[in-house]
């Protein structure tokens, strides 16, 4: 129970109540990726340096995952794509609000 707590304490600790917005998701919410034959999940935490958004995909269910993560300033933002796939998925962060879209292609 105490260790329970304690994860508690340190998940509202990460989390700043200016970040929470109804136009996008909260913090530590998963938000689920479909980019075709690699699917996987993201969330992000407030921290001192900027929003930290962290991503896991793999290829099916037995494949090795994979984990990134970035860090967003206001005005920044991520784009995570598949080879031989259309789409993309862009996380991006205005001021204190975090906005995940669908975007046709990944710009160079």
């Amino acid at each position: 129970m105490l260790i329970r707590s304690m994860v508690v304490a340190a998940v509202f600790a990460l989390v700043s109540p200016e970040a929470a917005h109804a136009d996008g998701p909260r913090p530590i919410d998963a938000m689920s990726i479909d980019l075709g034959d690699v699917s996987g999940i993201a969330y992000y935490t407030v921290e001192r340096d900027g929003f930290h958004v962290v991503a896991t995909f793999a290829q099916g269910v037995a494949a090795t995952p994979i984990r990134i993560v970035s860090v967003l300033a206001p005005g920044q933002s991520v784009a995570f794509s598949a080879a031989n796939q259309a789409g993309a998925f862009e996380i991006s962060r205005n001021g204190d609000s975090v906005l995940v879209r669908k975007v046709k292609s990944v710009s160079n």
